[in-house]
């Protein structure tokens, strides 16, 4: 077994939601992955997490972000494509898709894959039956999930495997994003402004979160309870015990402490509509919230 950790900042969403994104990916390329947000320290808030294997699993991930590549996955038969994008379509493999089929190609599942065959696919945005697909982007043209996360690592590919010890500080200019980290976004009425308006502009984005954190709503999703408003749970460090995916998993989407003793903490996301309402969303404020019995 590995065990390291790296910084989190537990009022950016995106950040945490990246946290269970590492996560998912230890538990899928390591194996018997386990984690905990870890607030001791208020001034170092971290999350620490190990895996099988002799390689940090930070390190594990990283390494497969760095060699992969993206395509998307259509059910078969259909005449939805991503090469408009240059993203190469393939059929899914299976009868069963993951879910009802998309009616445009934005929501297509994305396919990481790496040079020795290993994947690993992103489908949330396309997941609406019975959950909210926590879906902030809207893009013009209908843009891909699989362009994002395509766009996502060719920004971070170089210099990913620098960032291992904080690898949710790699920055760079981006244009499009996710939107889980906010950070990069803004509402032009707010800031007097368009950065998309003037050439010269170009806002700082943070790949490496964005895409992590479409890794970590796989298997859980936020508490939404509005269009503009969700809610997300944490757990933290039961002595020196870290917990396995599924509790980390269930906290994220639920308002109360899941076992008595285990650490649990609430954040409320506030969200607005940097352009046309209904459309895509940004994140504006995050407060913690105050837990009653």
């Amino acid at each position: 077994m590995a065990e390291t950790s790296v910084p989190v900042d537990l009022l950016n969403p995106g950040q945490v939601f990246a946290c269970l994104g590492l996560l998912e990916a230890a538990e899928k390329f390591c194996g018997e992955a386990e984690g905990a947000f870890d607030w001791k320290d208020k001034a170092d808030v971290r999350f620490r997490i190990r895996a099988a294997g002799d390689e940090t699993p930070v390190v594990a991930v990283l390494r497969f972000l760095k060699e992969a590549t993206v395509k998307a996955l259509a059910p078969r038969g259909s005449d939805h494509s991503t090469q408009k994008w240059d993203v190469e379509t393939a059929p899914n493999q299976s009868d069963a898709f993951p879910f009802k089929a998309p009616t445009s190609p934005a929501t297509l599942p994305a396919c990481l894959e790496d040079s020795s065959g290993r994947q690993l696919v992103i489908d949330h945005w396309g997941d609406t039956t019975q959950r909210d697909n926590v879906k902030f982007w809207a893009g013009s043209g209908g843009y891909p999930g699989a362009a994002l996360a395509r766009d996502a690592l060719e920004l971070a590919r170089d210099r990913i495997l620098e960032y291992a010890d904080d690898p949710f500080a790699l920055a760079a200019e981006q244009s499009s994003s996710f939107r889980f980290d906010w950070r990069r976004d803004y509402v032009p009425i707010d800031v007097g402004f368009s950065p998309n308006a003037h050439g010269n502009v170009v806002m700082q984005g943070y790949p490496i979160v964005e895409l992590l954190a479409t890794i970590g709503l796989s298997h859980a999703r936020p508490l939404r309870y509005g269009k503009l408003h969700y809610s997300y749970g944490i757990i933290g460090l039961n002595g020196l015990t870290l917990h396995p995916p599924i509790f980390m998993r269930a906290a994220l989407g639920t308002k109360r402490p899941l076992v008595p003793g285990i650490p649990f903490r609430l954040f409320r996301i506030d969200l607005d509509w940097p352009g046309q309402e209904n459309q895509a969303r940004c994140i504006t404020n995050v407060i913690e919230e105050t837990l009653t019995t």
